[in-house]
């Protein structure tokens, strides 16, 4: 069967793959635009498990609010370079896929996936975009928010905020400031009450051993500045040996100093005061908490003397922050 022009173009314009791609798509399947089209998504599916263990890394993120104003999504759509992710098929897709999520709102990424693009699954467009550009292509990430207004900020299509606020009609500038500080400042959680146990614990225990470690070696160090070492010299093994080497300790003092380290050390470990430990701990997690929590984080687009909290105070007593969601690229 002989293959048109037109009929590469009906092609073309169906799939946005190349013009030879197209052609060689449609002789393969003699014709039948269904037949060529799937030759072309399995070619896409080909390359997408060659390239499997490759990185994508790069890529964009992205964010829309429904005509409603009361729901949200963002998606990361990734490939290898940031060429490719400054591709007009690329960034085509990227925004189709956000359409269907806006109008659709699947669940989870897997019910997004096995939504449909042109009587095509998204899972499959993405594999077709794949064999189109040669590239590895990864759906790898999709969140949403409802509430009763949404505010909403996208940095360089690398990072996506969207933030749900309490009560309708809240400025769009105000979300906006909002929505820069969750991109900015990367917050666990809304406020210090609705943060995981699991973190909490996590940063608590990782307080407590810090806070050990700082005391035990401070009654080493002071014992070790007692007999005229350097505690920089001696603060690993590693060092011993290379500033000996170095002759900026001698083989004597770097017998003392494994000695202090390992008695002193022992000694003030068994003698540490766990109601100090706690305390100091407990302070190091209020400043997980202040530095770590929307409400608590220091509001960058003020003046450095307010929270995001206080700064909300001033536009409306009565606004809360709902939730939130952020997704960034990890480059």
């Amino acid at each position: 069967m002989a293959i048109t022009a037109q009929d590469i173009k009906k092609l073309r314009d169906l799939t946005n793959a190349g013009m030879m791609d197209c052609k060689k798509a449609l002789t393969e399947a003699n014709g039948d635009f269904d037949r060529a089209r799937d030759i072309l998504r399995e070619r896409g599916q080909v390359i997408a498990a060659k390239r499997s263990e490759r990185e994508a890394t790069d890529g964009v993120a992205l964010a829309r609010i429904a005509p409603d104003g009361k729901f949200g999504a963002a998606i990361i759509l990734n490939s290898e370079t940031d060429f490719v992710a400054e591709n007009d098929k690329f960034q085509t897709l990227a925004n189709q896929i956000l359409d269907v999520a806006i109008a659709q709102r699947p669940a989870d990424l897997d019910a997004l996936k096995a939504l449909t693009i042109d009587g095509i699954t998204i899972a499959d467009k993405v594999s077709e975009l794949t064999g189109i550009i040669g590239e590895k292509i990864d759906l790898s990430a999709y969140k949403t928010i409802s509430a009763e207004s949404l505010g909403i900020y996208i940095h360089n299509k690398k990072i996506a905020a969207v933030a749900g606020f309490s009560k309708a009609g809240v400025d769009a500038n105000v979300g906006k400031q909002i929505c820069m500080q969750i991109a900015t400042m990367s917050p666990v959680a809304v406020s210090r009450d609705v943060v995981p146990q699991a973190t909490i614990d996590n940063e608590l225990s990782v307080a407590i051993e810090k806070t050990k470690e700082e005391l035990v070696n401070k009654q080493v160090d002071a014992a070790l500045n007692k007999v005229g070492i350097n505690p920089a010299h001696v603060d690993s093994e590693e060092h011993i040996e290379s500033n000996q080497s170095k002759g900026w300790i001698t083989a004597e003092q770097a017998a003392k100093a494994r000695e202090i380290k390992a008695t002193v050390g022992a000694e003030a470990a068994k003698n540490i005061n766990d109601g100090m430990v706690q305390n100091i701990a407990k302070g190091r997690l209020n400043k997980f908490f202040k530095e770590n929590t929307l409400m608590e984080q220091e509001f960058v687009m003020g003046d450095g003397k307010q929270t995001v909290e206080q700064f909300l105070k001033t536009v409306d007593k009565d606004i809360k922050v709902s939730g939130y969601i952020r997704l960034g690229l990890a480059n």
